[in-house]
């Protein structure tokens, strides 16, 4: 299987100038590195690219010519838990944060003496499946952004995996994926079945609906006044209604799930002009890229061969192995997807994908519900500290399990614990957690493809963990092979956006592709002892199954009152008690 082909066909150049200091999250020393060079450079022709992911929204502006990130800024998204297995998040507040970062971005860059009208065209990566539906005719969502972990639509996958028509390869032999709470036919099926102020619009002929990039291409296009309601295939294929094959909505697959195809935007290529910026500091400029972020993360790699793979630690951890022209079918767990469409005349790429529904989110769960760490940084100091877990194993299942199991049953254990167990010995689990659930997909894609990869390219946010990146290498027995700029996702929505036809600013043939540095951690134990603490990792799997019972219904009030006959009992056991005290003088 290929992995660096691309890599390494020119000597390593960095992708930004180097740095006085060592630079402190993409930014600080190195925009401080570019302070003094952009008064002799001249920087341009520019891409900016929109990273909106599940934990924060970002803009990162790259040079087309070279690859090299200029500028950024982020912002942190909430996530809201209103029931237990619910996730939600604001469509409003993820739209103004684009609007925040892009304008933050823009002040920085005139810092740099960067002129902002070198930006030349747009791209949008973000968090695959989470759905949206809003009103065209005011622009306001309709309910909140049902994020791609929600775990409420159980009980609606179990209801119609007994009335598929068929047989039970009718969804997966059409969109690549199975019938799952993940994907977002099911959770649009649930607003509408549950969400009045939804039905009305969809009565009235008012509603729309989309994944993130739907509600930003629209909204910053012009939403009420023209925006353009589309997506692009990779996006689509993720949603369980679209036939990666004919690369069209599928009627029969909308007719199952119960949904009306004139809610659903038009599918269009990954690179090319859908509408112009109609607000802000880059008003005017094209937006002519959109990648689903695994798919953006494939092509920030440059993973264009059959055989080459990527691995993105984000929220979740998604490995996707390029399988050109061909869909190819799992039978081992993994999802078939549309890679990329780089061009409405250029050919679909497919990719096989194995999804982990919890990585870094661990880190933030350890920090934002356990409070054993003030930063996500925290956890490899801890970690640090002591070198190994001590026989504690931390299965993360808060959603269920993904790949290569499917169990929606399962939830997250922490086992093996002793009184000599403290927060050192947990983050290092969770660390050593994210490891073993990337060499469960490994093992399944090395089983689909028949050809062993032989590396593992890397990338997001976690990879800055040394402690994590050697972990990997020790348990997938393989180097790890991070790039030295990690932006991947954002590099790729950028590639997309400034290839487009019209704008043609970045080629994209493989002797133009810049090369990169890249960082290795060579495997540092023996397979053998790899072997043993991956067993007893399955082990603790396999414990974490079977935990949870399908819950209806999945609409209402969660409160206990809810049930009326219960209800009515309890206030009226509460009655007789209190009158039976009054009327014997208990005081």
């Amino acid at each position: 299987m290929r992995g660096l082909a691309l890599w390494t066909r020119h000597p390593p150049l960095p992708l930004a100038p180097p740095s006085p200091r060592k630079p402190a999250a993409i930014a600080g020393g190195h925009e401080a590195g570019l302070m003094a060079a952009s008064k002799k450079a001249v920087w341009g022709p520019l891409v900016g690219a929109v990273d909106q992911g599940t934990s924060s929204t970002r803009f990162l502006v790259f040079n087309s010519k070279t690859a090299e990130l200029l500028s950024h800024h982020q912002v942190e998204i909430k996530q809201e838990f209103p029931r237990e297995g619910w996730v939600e998040q604001d469509p409003k507040e993820i739209l103004h944060s684009v609007y925040e970062c892009i304008e933050k971005t823009c002040e920085k860059l005139g810092q740099l003496n960067i002129d902002i009208s070198n930006i030349k065209a747009i791209g949008v990566s973000n968090q695959r499946e989470t759905t949206v539906v809003w009103d065209k005719i005011t622009g306001e969502p309709l309910y909140n952004a049902v994020v791609w972990l929600d775990l409420r639509t159980q009980s609606t996958v179990e209801s119609l995996s007994k009335r598929i028509p068929g047989n039970n390869n009718f969804v997966k032999s059409k969109t690549g994926l199975p019938l799952s709470t993940y994907f977002s036919a099911v959770k649009l099926h649930w607003l509408l079945d549950n969400v009045r102020k939804v039905q009305k619009a969809v009565e009235d002929k008012r509603a729309l609906f989309g994944t993130i990039d739907s509600w930003l291409i629209w909204s910053l296009t012009g939403g009420v006044s023209g925006g353009v309601h589309c997506t692009d295939v990779t996006n689509a294929s993720r949603t369980m209604l679209f036939n990666i094959h004919s690369l069209e909505w599928d009627k029969q697959l909308c007719d199952f799930f119960g949904i009306p195809m004139e809610i659903l935007p038009n599918v269009r290529s990954s690179s090319e002009i859908y509408g112009l910026m109609k607000a802000g500091a880059l008003e005017g400029v094209p937006i002519s890229g959109c990648l689903g972020d695994q798919s953006a993360a494939l092509v920030g790699q440059m993973c264009f061969q059959i055989g080459e793979a990527k691995n993105t630690y984000g929220t979740g951890c998604f490995l996707l192995c390029n399988t050109g022209h061909k869909c190819v079918f799992s039978d081992h767990g993994l999802l078939t997807t549309v890679a990329y469409k780089l061009g409405r005349d250029k050919p679909v790429y497919y990719a096989l994908e194995g999804s982990v529904a919890i990585a870094g989110a661990v880190v933030r769960w350890l920090r934002d519900n356990l409070g054993i760490i003030k930063t996500s940084e925290e956890i490899e100091k801890l970690a640090k500290e002591v070198g190994t877990s001590y026989g504690c194993y931390f299965v993360p299942a808060f959603s269920g399990l993904y790949a290569p199991y499917w169990e929606p049953s399962a939830r997250g254990i922490i086992c093996g614990l002793t009184q000599f167990t403290n927060k050192c010995h947990i983050a290092f689990a969770a660390l050593e957690a994210v490891c073993f659930q990337t060499r469960e997909i490994l093992d399944a894609m090395n089983r689909d493809c028949g050809i062993p990869l032989s590396h593992l390219q890397v990338d997001g946010g976690m990879t800055s963990n040394k402690i994590l990146m050697q972990l990997q290498a020790d348990i997938l027995c393989i180097p790890v092979v991070k790039p030295s700029m990690p932006e991947t996702t954002a590099l790729g929505a950028a590639m997309a956006a400034g290839a487009a036809e019209g704008v043609n600013i970045w080629s994209l043939e493989p002797e133009d592709l810049s090369a990169v540095t890249m960082e290795r951690f060579e495997p540092q134990i023996n397979a053998e002892e790899s072997e043993i603490r991956y067993s007893t990792w399955k082990k603790a799997v396999m414990k974490s199954m079977g935990w949870v019972t399908t819950q209806s219904p999945e609409s209402g009030d969660p409160s206990i009152f809810c049930s009326l006959p219960l209800g009515f009992f309890i206030v009226s056991s509460m009655i007789m008690l209190i009158g039976a005290r009054y009327i014997s003088g208990v005081p």
